[in-house]
């Protein structure tokens, strides 16, 4: 069974066609009359078409201009839900942050914050590692070096990674060091 939901909100003359021909599209369709009928616990498997936007309500495909292509409207729909499960493949949650593989964006629901390719690699490889990481570990895993690289290289990537989150996002604890090393808690 497929787990992608459409949610038709409010639209009923289009439930009521889509589910004339439910055995030839890819996702479940449910049918609601009221925003607070959305109670989904995976947002990223769901859509909603409206006639009109709904705020604060992700993942929306308005429909206003008619008369409707069914054809188009369910490819459009497939597309949709193909780059919902892309996105969703390509972004990494770090607690209160995503972190998007693809733009190397981190991001929280306000701000969002461009990372090099290095300081993206330093954040997944300390996020994915469930101890703190030494100096010499981040770099022959992150650099690729051996242990001639000097340390303050290593040091100042995070620093510098450090003000920038602290700078957008105002948290001076999403890197933690100890005299063990460097952690993503």
């Amino acid at each position: 069974m497929n787990n992608q939901t459409l949610v038709i909100y409010d639209f009923k003359v289009l439930y009521q066609i889509l589910s004339e021909i439910e055995d030839q599209i890819s996702f479940n369709l449910i049918n609601i009359i009221k925003i607070s009928e959305l109670n989904f616990k995976n947002k990223d498997n769901y859509l909603i078409i409206s006639k009109k936007k709904i705020k604060d309500a992700d993942n929306q495909m308005i429909i206003n201009d008619f008369p409707i292509d069914i054809t188009k409207l369910v490819e459009s729909i497939n597309i949709k839900f193909l780059k919902l499960k892309y996105n969703k493949q390509s972004e990494i949650n770090l607690g209160f942050y995503k972190l998007n593989l693809n733009s190397r964006k981190i991001f929280n629901k306000e701000y969002s914050l461009d990372l090099t390719e290095r300081e993206a690699n330093i954040v997944i490889f300390l996020h994915n590692s469930k101890k703190p990481v030494q100096i010499s570990k981040l770099q022959t895993e992150v650099w690729g070096h051996n242990s001639k690289l000097e340390t303050h290289t290593v040091e100042t990537h995070i620093y510098r990674l450090r003000k920038k989150i602290s700078d957008i996002f105002g948290d001076n604890q999403f890197i933690k060091s100890s005299k063990f090393g460097y952690i993503i808690k």
